[in-house]
């Protein structure tokens, strides 16, 4: 009898396990979105974004206007700064609290023209910008495994995003939480292991970001810009079914891409951090058709901690413009501290104060929604 009560015990807890690996249960099923790319274009299930669409003259249709989302996974695994993302109302941290309340606001940001969300594997700052980050937000473990409950919360996130239509920009690496990992072997199998996971899990609506601002602060010398392409190149080879991600990585502020970069990536990502001047920003994406090795292939902003959404001069228009996607960048400044955003731990993911309201407002005039 005893026997038969451990063999059942163990079969049942071998069955827990095969249920949590990560994603294991979206394998079979339908997917309802797929992002591709023609030329500087971006279509979904075939159809050029925001088909028809022109604003004062401007094209806006095959532009993927995002948002920057990263925490969507968040936790801390640091006992000594978890304490600090508390809830007001509870007291305490809530991962999974925090994933549900970003998936319950998808609709409504896509109801205003968002098409895209940034979202990383190591998250942002908490804290928007941080001096130092001693907290441990990573869905990678040092040796460049997954960790299964992030990646059970980020898989939730991309089904909800496949069934709105949505397209989820996925960073691997932050510069903020790279150095748990403990060589550059564990980044490339954590490289790998990403991967290979969205491609197992068959989704169609995920693109990649491999780190986030690749010339500011890694420890790793792969994640440079001097070796990035290296791992652009790993995604790029890495099929399931003759099926291959698109991938790219990001800049700081201000710094146009490098040829090695422009040459490897399926699109371009720049940020328009710390740069003021609507003028400038346009002229960024100008200089970045000019790096040697471009060819034709979108260029997208997907992190810009500027505003003025109702002027008639911004960040935001300057880059629609020059014919490039823009992301919103939203987090809690010092000189505003009621306004909670989207970077900011804990995020309040609805659309609820002056500035969310102005984004998506000036959105939804660009895309035509909410008509």
């Amino acid at each position: 009898m005893k026997k038969t009560i451990l063999f059942l015990w163990f079969s049942l807890l071998t069955l827990g396990c095969q249920a949590a690996e990560p994603g294991a249960e979206n394998r079979t099923a339908r997917r309802a979105t797929t992002v591709s790319i023609d030329g500087e274009r971006f279509l979904i299930n075939g159809k050029l974004t925001y088909e028809g669409r022109r604003h004062e003259g401007k094209a806006i249709e095959g532009l993927l206007l995002n948002s920057r989302m990263v925490q969507g996974i968040f936790d801390d695994l640091n006992p000594e700064t978890v304490k600090k993302w508390a809830y007001p109302d509870t007291g305490r941290w809530d991962a999974e609290r925090n994933t549900d309340e970003f998936i319950a606001a998808m609709p409504s940001w896509r109801a205003h023209g968002l098409l895209a969300f940034t979202i990383n594997l190591q998250g942002g700052s908490p804290e928007g910008y941080s001096r130092a980050q001693p907290w441990i937000n990573s869905a990678i473990a040092p040796d460049g495994s997954l960790r299964a409950p992030f990646m059970a919360r980020l898989a939730r996130i991309i089904n909800a995003a496949d069934q709105q239509g949505m397209v989820v920009i996925l960073g691997y690496f932050y510069f903020g939480q790279d150095q748990h990992l403990t060589n550059e072997a564990a980044v490339v199998r954590a490289v790998d292991n990403a991967t290979r996971w969205v491609l197992d899990n068959q989704w169609r609506n995920v693109i990649i970001e491999v780190n986030n601002e690749c010339n500011v602060s890694y420890d790793h010398e792969i994640l440079k810009p001097a070796r990035v392409h290296e791992l652009i190149q790993r995604v790029k080879e890495t099929t399931r079914d003759g099926r291959r991600l698109l991938v790219s990585t990001s800049y700081g502020g201000g710094t146009i891409p490098g040829e090695k970069v422009v040459r490897a990536a399926d699109f371009l990502l720049i940020h328009g951090n710390g740069v003021k001047e609507p003028g400038r920003l346009a002229e960024m994406v100008r200089s970045t058709r000019k790096v040697p090795g471009y060819t034709s292939k979108p260029i997208l902003f997907n992190e810009d901690d500027h505003f003025d959404f109702e002027k008639a001069e911004n960040n935001f228009l300057a880059a629609v413009g020059e014919y490039a996607s823009w992301g919103y960048f939203d987090f809690r400044q010092k000189n505003d501290p009621l306004h909670v955003g989207y970077q900011s731990v804990p995020v309040d993911w609805s659309i609820n104060s002056p500035r969310k309201q102005a984004f998506f407002k000036l959105l939804a005039e660009l895309t035509g929604s909410l008509k």
